[in-house]
C-alpha cells in the first residue's frame, strides 16, 4: 500500500503567490526563464538559478547550483518564503478551460519507488538525473513536484472535498496563461492522520505520470544520504520526496505529436506510397486534422493535410505497448519508412506537445525547419496504468498532461 507523510512546507506568503510561481524548470528554456530576471520574487531564481550568471555559463555546473541555494536561503531570509510550524498537506487545485483537478501535495516514500508500488513508464537519462541530484544536495530541497495519479479512492476523496468545502483557500491566483491555481493548508492533526491512514489502507500504489527524472533523483540522494550514516529512524525528510497525487478520473492526457527532419532521401510522392502499405491515406485538404478515434493518425507535409489509418494485423491488442498509436506510428512508419530506430537519440525527430495546437505542427513544417508532422491521438490514463503495471517502459514523448503545476507553492526541504 502507498505511504505517504504530511511535511512543514516551505512556500510565499499568501500576497506573493502568483509572484513566487513558476512553470516547472524543464518546460521553460534558459532565454524564457532570463524574461524573468528582474522579478526578484520568482521561483526561478531558484530552479533556473542560471538567469543570474552571465550567459555563457554552463548550466550544469557548480556556480549554478551553488546560486540556486543563495537565492533561495534569500527568499527565506527575506521572508518571502516562510516555514509551516507543523507537518501538514496542501490541496493544489488547478482549472483549465472550466475543467478542475485536485491533487494532494504530500511526502512519497522513497521505499515505495524502489519497490514499485510507485509504478514508473518512462526510461529515465544519467545527465537529466545527475542534474536535478545535483540541485537537491546542494540546496538542501526538492522544489519541483513530482506528478502522480492513483485509482480513484473514496475514503481520501470525501476528505479532500469535505476541506475545500469548509475553508477557504490559502492561495487563489489566475496566472496568465488563464490558469486559476488554488490551495489549501491542511493543518489539522485529525484529518492528515486519517488521510494518511487511508492512503496505507486503501491505495495500493501509485504512477508517475510526469516527472520520472525528480522522482529518481530524489531516490539516489537519499541512498546517498543512507549510505553516509544520515538515517536513523527511516522517518527522516530524504527518506521522501514531494509530489502531487491526483485520482484518475480527473486527470487528461493530451497529444504528444511528431515532427521529422526529411523524408529518408524519399520523394514526397514515393513516401506516400511506402507508407500506404499499413496506413489506409485519404488527402484531407490545408484543413488541420486532429485525429478523434485511437489508430487515426494526422499527417501534414508541403502544405496539405492526410489522415492516416492503422491497417488491421498492424498491431497488438495483447500488448499494452504494441497497441498504442506511439508505437504503432514509430513501428509502421517512423522505423519502417523514416529510418529512425530510436526516438530517443535520433536528431531528425522532434516532438510537439498538444497544448501547442496543430498550429504548432504547421508552424514546424511552413517554416521548412521539419519536412512532415504526425498528429497522434492521445494515451488515455488506463494505457498509462496497464503499461506502468506491465513494468514496461511507453515510448519517449508518449504522455502530455495539462495544466502543469507550479514550482515554487510549496517546497520540501531536507
Amino acid at each position: 500500500m502507498a505511504k505517504i507523510t504530511p511535511f512543514k512546507g516551505l512556500r510565499p506568503k499568501a500576497e506573493l503567490a502568483a509572484d513566487v510561481a513558476t512553470l516547472p524548470y524543464d518546460v521553460v528554456s534558459v532565454a524564457e526563464a532570463r524574461e524573468f530576471k528582474k522579478d526578484k520574487y520568482n521561483f526561478y531564481h531558484v530552479t533556473r538559478s542560471e538567469i543570474d550568471l552571465p550567459e555563457n555559463v554552463d548550466v550544469h555546473s557548480m556556480p549554478v547550483y551553488e546560486r540556486a541555494k543563495e537565492n533561495l536561503d534569500a527568499m527565506v531570509e527575506e521572508k518571502i518564503l516562510i516555514q509551516d510550524e507543523e507537518p501538514c498537506y496542501y490541496i493544489y487545485e488547478l482549472t483549465m478551460n472550466s475543467r478542475s483537478q485536485t491533487g494532494l501535495v504530500c511526502g512519497s516514500s522513497i521505499d515505495d519507488y524502489n519497490a514499485g508500488i510507485i509504478k514508473k513508464h518512462e526510461f529515465t537519462r544519467p545527465e537529466k538525473e545527475q542534474d536535478r541530484i545535483n540541485h537537491i544536495s546542494i540546496t538542501c530541497a526538492q522544489t519541483g513536484v513530482v506528478f502522480l495519479a492513483y485509482k480513484d479512492c473514496a475514503s481520501v476523496q470525501q476528505i479532500i472535498d469535505a476541506w475545500k468545502a469548509e475553508h477557504a483557500p490559502t492561495y487563489d491566483f489566475t496566472g496568465t496563461d488563464g490558469i486559476r491555481h488554488r490551495m489549501w493548508v491542511m493543518d489539522n492533526y485529525a484529518k492528515v492522520a486519517s488521510i494518511t491512514h487511508n492512503f496505507s489502507n486503501d491505495v495500493p500504489c501509485t504512477y508517475i505520470a510526469d516527472g520520472h527524472h525528480r522522482a529518481a533523483s530524489a531516490a539516489k540522494v537519499c541512498q546517498e544520504m543512507r549510505a553516509n550514516g544520515y538515517s536513523i529512524d527511516g522517518n527522516e525528510s530524504f527518506n521522501y520526496f514531494i509530489t502531487c497525487i491526483f485520482p484518475e478520473s480527473q486527470l487528461e492526457i493530451m497529444d504528444y505529436n511528431r515532427v521529422v527532419k526529411d523524408l529518408n532521401g524519399l520523394s514526397k510522392e514515393d513516401f506516400i506510397a511506402a507508407i500506404g502499405t499499413d496506413f489506409e491515406v485519404s488527402e484531407i485538404g490545408t484543413t488541420p486534422f486532429k485525429p478523434a478515434v485511437a489508430h487515426e493518425f494526422g499527417m501534414y507535409i508541403d502544405g496539405r493535410w492526410y489522415k492516416l489509418v492503422a491497417r488491421p494485423g498492424t498491431w497488438n491488442n495483447d500488448d499494452p505497448i504494441a497497441l498504442l498509436d506511439t508505437s504503432i506510428l514509430q513501428q509502421n512508419l517512423l522505423d519502417k519508412v523514416l529510418g529512425i530506430k530510436d526516438q530517443r537519440t535520433d536528431k531528425r525527430i522532434d516532438f510537439v506537445g498538444g497544448i501547442r495546437g496543430m498550429e504548432g505542427l504547421i508552424k514546424r513544417v511552413d517554416s521548412k525547419d521539419m519536412a512532415v508532422a504526425f498528429s497522434i491521438y492521445p494515451v488515455s490514463i488506463q494505457q498509462l496504468f496497464n503499461v506502468a503495471d506491465s513494468g514496461n517502459v511507453m515510448p519517449p514523448k508518449s504522455t502530455w498532461f495539462e495544466p502543469k503545476l507550479r514550482d515554487g507553492l510549496v517546497v520540501y526541504t531536507i
